[in-house]
């Protein structure tokens, strides 16, 4: 797709996001400045992606009939999907029948959409090293499995879940029932299944963005973006760098899984490699040695780094990739960011400290505008950018603690 038609017109080139977080919030922007015509979708209504696109839509989107129909109403050219519960049986159906094209496949997005199907993809498939891992479908089968092959520590998971929810570390027998409880709780979509894998002796993790991208005769081709560090607490991300320090050898195994990985998720239906756009290929490394761990079809959280990093933007990447446009992976300069928590169970939040965050040298915020907050809820990012990636870090993590979400009042009106 290198034509592109204009928005709000009968030639638009029209685009469907299926979820509307912070994410593909700037997906969708990325995709308007590049004269997109944008459909935002999401499961609550006034997500951040909804509030800048031409139109919106809230649906069930693992509700088949109803994604179904949209789809059929809004004909878009190409379907996004950001996040993991969506009826991707129906996408599949729809892709093979020519209704629409899905980013960067519907295989792709079924695979990825729970992390039993990526990860025997993964070890089973391509052979690729991973921590030992076992599914489990009830609390008794997860206990056998433990005690049998995986031992303590370890770590369990809902088999389709975002941002460590349901994720639990267990070091003594004692937790795993607790442990079965919370993946139950916090996984995206309930279904009695989780993962339990055992601890791998690694240093450090990353992610290592990965674009598929039409290069000047029609072929994909595969770039790499600087290894991005980050830092998780109970599987969810607080703060990311770019570039991490590694060893050339493992630079060179992670680009090579990395790429194993995307060139068998970009194949299509009919075998042929179609797929383009941006992956967040997760990995742990340990001197020479790395192992894969997950991978998303689609921005990542802790690429949000990138906003001040990169000359291009993981989400300029994915929008310029899906439309079958050039690309640019090169580093403007190191950076950091760190997440900006709600800190409260509210709605219509206000936030104080914002002029005080930016005064800090170096650094920008985004505040996702998400219409409610939870006291663990990221509800905005600090960035910083400097030569030194520790102080950049430093920079970032002080202009997050300077912005105070607080609960509306009257006083506020």
């Amino acid at each position: 797709m290198t034509t592109i038609g204009t928005p709000l017109s009968p030639r638009a080139t029209k685009v469907m996001l299926l979820g509307s977080g912070e994410l593909g919030k700037e997906v969708l922007i990325a995709l308007q400045r590049l004269g997109v015509e944008t459909i935002a979708v999401d499961r609550y209504a006034n997500a951040p992606g909804q509030q800048v696109a031409h139109r919106a839509h809230t649906i069930t989107m693992s509700d088949a009939a109803q994604l179904q129909s949209l789809i059929e109403r809004e004909k878009p050219d190409l379907v996004v999907p950001e996040i993991e519960a969506i009826a991707t049986d129906m996408l599949q159906a729809l892709e093979t029948a020519g209704v629409v094209r899905v980013v960067p496949t519907a295989r792709a997005t079924r695979l990825t959409m729970d992390r039993e199907g990526i990860r025997r993809l993964a070890a089973e498939t391509l052979g690729l090293p991973t921590s030992p891992y076992v599914f489990c479908d009830s609390l008794e089968a997860l206990q056998i499995a433990i005690d049998s092959k995986i031992g303590y520590p370890c770590v369990v998971k809902p088999v389709m879940s975002s941002s460590g929810k349901g994720q639990s570390k267990i070091v003594l027998p004692r937790d795993v029932g607790a442990a079965w409880d919370e993946a139950m709780a916090g996984g995206r979509v309930s279904h009695g299944r989780v993962i339990v894998e055992g601890f791998v002796d690694f240093e450090y993790e990353i992610t290592l963005l990965t674009v598929r991208a039409l290069g000047a005769e029609g072929q994909v081709e595969t770039h790499f973006c600087d290894p991005i560090g980050h830092l998780q607490v109970s599987g969810d991300y607080v703060e990311s760098w770019q570039p991490q320090p590694m060893r050339a050898a493992a630079l060179q195994k992670s680009r090579e899984i990395a790429r194993a990985v995307t060139d068998n998720l970009g194949t299509g239906a009919d075998g042929q490699p179609a797929g383009l756009g941006l992956f967040g290929v997760e990995l742990f490394v340990k001197g020479d040695e790395v192992w894969f761990s997950e991978v998303s079809p689609r921005p990542h959280d802790t690429g949000m780094v990138t906003l001040c990093t990169q000359w291009q933007n993981e989400f300029e990447l994915h929008a310029r990739a899906i439309l079958g446009l050039p690309v640019n992976t090169a580093l403007k300069s190191p950076g950091a960011s760190a997440v900006i928590y709600g800190g409260v169970d509210a709605a219509g939040i206000v936030f104080d400290g914002v002029a005080e965050a930016l005064r800090v040298p170096n650094t920008d915020i985004r505040l996702f505008g998400k219409p409610e907050s939870f006291v663990k809820r990221r509800m905005g990012v600090a960035l910083a950018f400097d030569a030194d990636v520790d102080v950049a870090r430093a920079q970032a993590r002080l202009a997050a603690s300077k912005v105070r979400p607080r609960a509306g009042g009257a006083a506020d009106d």
